[in-house]
């Protein structure tokens, strides 16, 4: 039964994190890299002093430019999500691409060209 608790709250924790750290870069990185930015999802490690956040964008061409923001603005994200969640200790964010909307764009095209084909 305690395995069951710590597993929803684990999770539901990690939905915290991803909700708040998507709504600061829609909120307080305006006309930054970071507006292109999405979490998709987020992997906290058991102890939760580690984070694993995977991102996209829209624009694959600013893919590079986000990452480098990232890195760059993590320190502040990082400083965000301690004041929203207000826990002690805050886990370390570690960014990962993911590469979803790309997929799904491939995927969408080589659907089209195929019915395209066919025709």
């Amino acid at each position: 039964m305690n395995n069951r608790k710590n597993s929803f709250s684990h999770e539901k924790y990690q939905e915290q994190v991803l909700n708040t750290l998507n709504s600061f870069l829609r909120t307080e990185f305006k006309g930054s890299e970071l507006t292109f930015v999405t979490v998709v999802k987020v992997e906290l490690s058991p102890e939760y002093s580690h984070a694993k956040i995977f991102w996209d964008t829209f624009d694959s061409t600013k893919r590079g430019d986000c990452k480098a923001a990232l890195e760059k603005y993590s320190g502040k994200l990082r400083q965000q999500l301690s004041k929203v969640l207000k826990v002690k200790h805050t886990p370390e964010l570690h960014f990962l691409y993911n590469s979803q909307y790309e997929d799904e764009l491939k995927i969408e095209n080589l659907l089209k060209s195929s019915s395209d084909d066919s025709h």
